[in-house]
């Protein structure tokens, strides 16, 4: 999944290069390109569907060029994870019945990439032979109020059950989730075969199911895109989580540690980044710090930046566009962030 467009990361993200084009670890790979690596041994690159915004096509294929480009496939407008999830899905299923499908955002971080494919590797094997949704837990460092949630059953071993979802609680609630021991972080990533997820959408999201179902004449065409541009918009607007997995009777969680961050915000991005002594970070460029304490400073690759006097700071700048701000008041940086884009539209 390719199509977002990284709104909080602004301006260093933008409706233009969102995150998911970015490198966010000044290691020379996209968040996009790090997640098809990771892939490796797991998935052939010929068998990677990308589902993604019509703007951002050619940019894929930049980035990408190893993926083929008739499984880049384009949404006329944005409606969420379940409509993108349906269409890649129904379009696998049309040329393999039996596919087993792994489904992950393409601006996720991840430390510790072997760890991660064996996860994705057991998680495959048993949805290869259960006729079952599986999503991937991660286990919760910290009362993170940013994050999904899972809560699982009682049982031995990384598989479990999943009882319920919650999203993105209170630091109160999340404390209580940590402290409990039973829950995990949703990390937004699922698997299962093609056949079970198609059975899940025609019962919980019937509609959206009949009109994919429909789309079987077209799909690998030369008519397709003119069809999905027709249906995309009259479908309902709705996340996988809220669609099928929630409602969903055969769904599992794989608990897991492999050093996941779904770089959601800035503070997550200053989490991951490595500090000086004095616990700043700087993304690309160069950084100066004077009397300056847990701040990050995210620049150009040939800019450089002095900080003199600034503590818990965010400083970004990317396009002749300055945002300057207390790094850890999600809320008001959104705020601050529509309120530059409505100027910059009236201008």
């Amino acid at each position: 999944m390719a199509g977002g467009v990284g709104s909080r990361f602004w301006p260093y993200s933008t409706d233009e290069k969102p995150k998911q084009f970015l490198d966010f670890q000044n290691c020379g790979r996209s968040m996009i390109q790090m997640t098809c690596d990771r892939l490796k041994g797991i998935i052939k690159p010929e068998n990677i569907v990308i589902v993604t915004n019509r703007r951002y096509h050619n940019m894929i294929l930049e980035q990408l060029p190893e993926v083929d480009q008739n499984n880049v496939l384009t949404e006329p407008l944005r409606r969420n994870t379940a409509p993108c999830i349906a269409y890649a899905t129904y379009r696998i299923a049309r040329r393999c019945k039996n596919a087993n499908i792994a489904v992950l955002p393409s601006d996720h971080l991840v430390a510790n990439t072997e760890e991660f494919r064996r996860v994705m590797n057991e998680g495959l094997r048993f949805t290869d032979a259960n006729d079952a949704l599986l999503t991937l837990g991660v286990k919760p460092s910290r009362p993170e109020t940013g994050y999904g949630y899972i809560q699982f059953a009682e049982g031995e071993g990384e598989l479990r059950k999943v009882k319920t979802f919650t999203e993105k609680p209170n630091r109160e609630m999340a404390e209580v989730f940590v402290e409990s021991g039973e829950f995990c972080w949703n990390a937004g990533i699922f698997v299962g075969r093609a056949e079970v997820m198609i059975e899940a959408y025609r019962r919980m999201l019937p509609e959206m199911a009949e009109c994919f179902e429909a789309g079987n004449e077209h799909y690998y065409t030369a008519n397709e895109q003119k069809w999905i541009d027709q249906v995309f918009p009259a479908l309902q607007n709705i996340s996988i989580d809220y669609g099928i997995m929630e409602k969903a009777e055969n769904v599992y969680v794989l608990l897991s540690d492999f050093g996941w961050s779904d770089m959601g915000t800035w503070s997550s991005l200053y989490e991951l980044s490595p500090k000086d002594e004095q616990a700043n970070s700087t993304v690309n460029g160069q950084a100066q710090f004077y009397r300056s304490q847990n701040n990050l400073v995210v620049i150009g690759d040939e800019e450089m930046a002095v900080i003199d006097g600034l503590e818990g700071y965010l400083v970004a700048h990317s396009n002749g566009k300055l945002l300057i701000c207390k790094k850890d008041d999600e809320a008001r940086i959104r705020q601050f962030v529509d309120n530059a884009k409505k100027m910059i539209t009236e201008k």
